[in-house]
């Protein structure tokens, strides 16, 4: 299974859409980079945040959510409590190839600052906005910032295409846009 080039990238994203909008170079300067690198792209997260909070006691129960243990925020940065997380999502929409699939993995900026990206994988022809989740695992709060970098997806080219890609068997995420919450 491949890692695939940034030639690869750029044609794909400029000939078939494969993410929109499309930053052909990597956009760094004094801010959390952003953009095509070598073997990858680096994402922004945009605007929107879902902060979770326990001011009402909610139950984190991945069958049964209940949005009210989140706060919703939205603006240039966003502060991230202690010990706790927030959702984002990506400005980019992703369509994926069948025979590809995305691997999501945290920047190292953050990272080092003991914010922790979720890695998950974007399947084979899924497409949306990626819905991000960013956990602070510090003791004190923590900011992320909005329009700049927050994580870079790899792109692996399989063997031959799967029999079932995530289109085929509908998904549940499926043309997501804007912060999705978990669903059954």
């Amino acid at each position: 299974m491949p890692i695939l080039p940034d030639t690869w990238i750029r044609r794909m994203a400029t000939e078939n859409g494969m993410i929109t909008p499309f930053a052909d170079r990597q956009h760094r300067e004094g801010i959390i980079s952003y953009g095509l690198s070598s073997y990858g792209y680096d994402a922004r997260v945009a605007d929107e945040f879902k902060v979770f909070t326990n001011v009402d006691n909610a139950l984190v129960d991945p069958k049964r959510f209940d949005d009210t243990g989140f706060v919703s925020r939205k603006g240039e940065t966003c502060i991230i409590p202690p010990n706790s997380f927030v959702l984002g999502h990506t400005i980019e929409y992703f369509r994926i190839p069948r025979d590809v699939l995305v691997i999501c993995l945290g920047k190292s900026t953050y990272a080092r600052c003991g914010l922790i990206v979720n890695v998950t994988p974007l399947e084979p022809e899924w497409e949306g906005q990626v819905t991000i989740e960013i956990s602070n695992t510090t003791p004190l709060p923590a900011r992320i910032y909005a329009n700049e970098g927050i994580c870079q997806f790899l792109f692996l080219r399989g063997e031959e295409p799967p029999e079932v890609s995530y289109a085929d068997r509908k998904g549940k995420y499926m043309g997501q846009r804007g912060v999705a919450l978990p669903r059954l």
